[in-house]
């Protein structure tokens, strides 16, 4: 990926005016003409880069594959064609949907012998509100959060190449989830597709693999499902396994962990014929790639011919289910789970195709509680992964909302769907204690509240009488950690209850398991263990901590332990509920999450780097008569933000502006002179300002507004606003 901030500097012209950058923060009343002037320091040892505009409203184009043409706020997008794929190059638009890093570590790895399950996102065509890599304001969006059972998403949609949109991306590398997207050929173009690059000699169908291998390099996804939905000549069909060898042999060498899987359909003569099974017509390509995804119009007898062909590779065989349940199947909808009861009784992975049917075709409005529902019935047949990295820290943000929070203060109303800001997902479900009680605890998402982000992780339960607490693991990890690590949990419950919220954690033996600044629980539960909570924040940590034990505002708690541990592996997390001291009743609580964090505590002691190179470019000025009354005519200014980061580093960058004291936008009026207001998030080192308000310049003098970019580090922590990268335009109209 090309490094945000280069080939940016030089003066560029536009039509009726000069960019320039930068310009000296040296007295504005010095009115010498615009021009390439020098950068300095200036206080805190910062730079500030500042760039000249002339406003002018005739816009450079921007290519409309990358940018929606009405707002020119960037997209994901597909390639049409063949002619497409082989011209594609690495272009520095398309920065914008390179995901932030490969898949996190997980346990087991992908390439146990475990059998797997695939989720293959089909809806409506693909490419709708997800396109929008910087987000929207959908209000009702569909969303995606049983990630711990899933180990494979494949992004769907019926063009030739089905890049996934950089959103899903970020949020299933987040949780160890591997991605890939489509390439499909369908009906008479796909038979006329397919003759030109499989029917000839090996160079042609090498070209296509080669491109597929640069994309998923390029945009960090982690290779492709391969869909031929068409018949093929003799020599067309004859390639297909030299083309799924070399694709898979490539991937495999560009990208770490990259899988290549076919889909049945094409057999071995080259008819559409599809088997819902493996067979002797199509173990050619099975035999040629990772992987084999079949039809879904199957019965229990092809799993078992199957059985024979697979061998030791039977992990290998996704057996597909239809969950719109269209055509002859064994169980689709809410009776998914009986198509799963049958392929993990002959020990086969499960591919399944549209599960956002519940959004689809069930009421909106009670989504939550219909995906809910219909993960909860295929539970018992989903194997989870486990997390085995840190930093771990998670708000419970499903990357959408109702308004945007940040540690506990709203910064903006209304609604907003993001993908690439959705953190990691804990296990969901109901959990009952064993036995007689009637104890229970249930995980909901929760967009009511937020402690930062969008939402909340709602837990709902009943201690009964006879039992003193009650407990739900909330994630499985697989970790080992360093020396000392620090932890911290933010709650509140809902009411007046005295319940006890404690956080707890399993260990497992990595050597010579030791444990400090831990109680055990009981003889009976060694390994899960109460950490001691600290009232005051480690001295060495305060700078980064400084809430424990306190109420912040809108109610909620922050709990902070410091754990000494040596040889060991984290396991899991649960969060315990203990009844009040001397009460004999039923005790039913409601408490909410806001956020989860497990860190190196030397981690935080090491330098960040900084932001640096904040550069502008693609500058597009409107007019716009302001919205509020009385209001002064002003401009809305778009452009783009380049910088220098070190990525690995970073969950994200917030970016905000200050304005002059004229600026404003239509949702809130006049901006406040000086303050951030928060503009979105990024995930690269590049972010598209779209349609900002500011205020029009005064005849014969500048205005300005300016660009700060905060990175918010893996750790989780806040960084001064003295170490954000910062940029600004000062802007002024042309001379009549």
């Amino acid at each position: 990926m090309e490094e945000a901030g280069t080939g940016t500097r030089t003066a560029a012209r536009r039509q009726g005016r000069r960019m320039r950058a930068p310009a000296t923060l040296e007295k504005q009343r010095d009115r010498r003409p615009a021009g390439r002037l020098t950068r300095r320091r200036i206080e805190e040892d910062r730079e500030e880069a500042v760039f000249r505009e002339v406003v002018s409203f005739t816009p450079d184009p921007l290519p409309v594959r990358y940018y929606d043409k009405d707002t020119t706020r960037p997209i994901s997008f597909y390639l049409s064609s063949l002619e497409e794929l082989l011209a594609w190059r690495p272009d520095a638009e398309d920065g914008f949907n390179v995901a932030l890093g490969p898949p996190e570590c997980r346990q087991p790895p992908l390439s146990s012998r475990r059998p797997r399950t695939l989720m293959c996102h089909d809806m409506m065509g693909g490419y709708l509100d997800d396109k929008f890599i910087q987000g929207s304001a959908t209000q009702t969006p569909y969303s995606f959060y049983h990630w711990q059972y899933i180990d494979i998403f494949v992004y769907f949609s019926h063009h030739t190449v089905t890049i996934p949109p950089v959103g899903w991306t970020n949020a299933a590398h987040r949780h160890g989830v591997c991605v890939l997207g489509t390439f499909i050929t369908e009906w008479k173009d796909g038979e006329r597709l397919c003759q030109a690059f499989l029917a000839g000699d090996e160079h042609s169908y090498r070209a296509v693999a080669d491109q597929l291998v640069l994309i998923a390099q390029f945009f960090r996804f982690d290779g492709w499902l391969i869909n031929i939905e068409n018949s093929l000549s003799l020599a067309a069909v004859g390639n297909v396994p030299h083309f799924l060898q070399y694709l898979t042999s490539q991937l495999h060498q560009q990208v770490p962990g990259g899988l290549v899987l076919w889909y049945d359909s094409v057999v071995s003569s080259g008819q559409l014929k599809w088997q819902n099974e493996l067979n002797e017509q199509n173990r050619v390509f099975f035999d040629a790639c990772d992987g084999f995804f079949t039809n879904y119009n199957w019965r229990e007898e092809h799993l078992e011919r199957t059985l024979g062909q697979a061998g030791e590779r039977r992990a290998d065989v996704y057996v597909g289910v239809d969950v719109f349940a269209r055509g002859n199947v064994v169980g689709g909808r809410f009776d998914t789970n009986k198509s799963l009861e049958l392929i993990r009784k002959h020990g086969f992975s499960a591919a399944l195709f549209a599960p956002g049917w519940v959004y689809e075709c069930l009421e909106k409005g009670n989504f939550f509680q219909n995906q809910d529902k219909f993960w909860s019935l295929l539970e018992r047949y989903l194997p989870t992964h486990s997390i085995c990295s840190l930093p771990f820290v998670t708000s419970f943000c499903l990357g959408m909302g109702t308004r945007r929070v940040y540690y506990g203060q709203e910064e903006a109303v209304g609604p907003w769907y993001h993908p690439s800001a959705q953190e990691i997902q804990p296990l969901f479900g109901e959990h009952r204690l064993e036995g007689d009680g009637q104890g229970w605890v249930k995980t909901h998402c929760c967009l009511e509240d937020a402690w930062n982000g969008g939402s909340s992780l709602l837990i709902r339960g009943l201690i009964p009488p006879e039992v003193g607490n009650v407990a739900v693991r909330l994630f499985s990890l697989q970790v080992p950690v360093p020396p000392k690590i620090f932890v911290s949990l933010v709650y509140k419950l809902e009411g007046p209850s005295a319940v006890g919220v404690a956080l707890e954690l399993t260990t497992g033996d990595a050597g010579s398991c030791h444990v400090g600044g831990i109680s055990v629980l009981s003889a009976e539960t060694s390994s899960r263990r109460s950490p001691r909570p600290l009232r005051v924040p480690p001295t060495k940590l305060a700078k980064w901590v400084g809430r424990c034990g306190q109420q912040l505002s809108g109610g909620w708690v922050q709990r902070c332990y410091e754990v000494t541990l040596r040889g060991c592996l984290l396991q899991d997390l649960f969060v315990n509920f203990s009844r009040p001291p001397g009460s004999q009743k039923e005790e039913n609580f409601i408490c909410r999450l806001g956020e989860l964090q497990v860190v190196d505590a030397n981690s935080l002691l090491t330098p960040l780097p900084q932001v640096q190179a904040v550069t502008v470019s693609h500058v597009r000025w409107q007019p716009f008569a302001s919205e509020w009354e009385g209001g002064p005519a002003g401009l809305r200014l778009s452009c783009t933000l380049h910088w220098a980061y070190l990525l690995p580093r970073v969950r994200c960058f917030r970016i905000h502006c200050c304005r002059g004291s004229e600026g404003g936008s239509p949702s809130s009026g006049p901006s406040q002179p000086g303050r951030p207001r928060l503009l979105g998030l990024a995930f690269v080192n590049r972010y598209r300002i779209v349609g900002l308000a500011v205020a029009a310049a005064e005849p014969g003098q500048d205005g300005r507004v300016e660009f700060l970019v905060e990175p918010v580090p893996k750790e989780g922590f806040l960084v001064p606003q003295a170490e954000w990268g910062k940029a600004a335009i000062l802007y002024s109209m042309p001379r009549t």
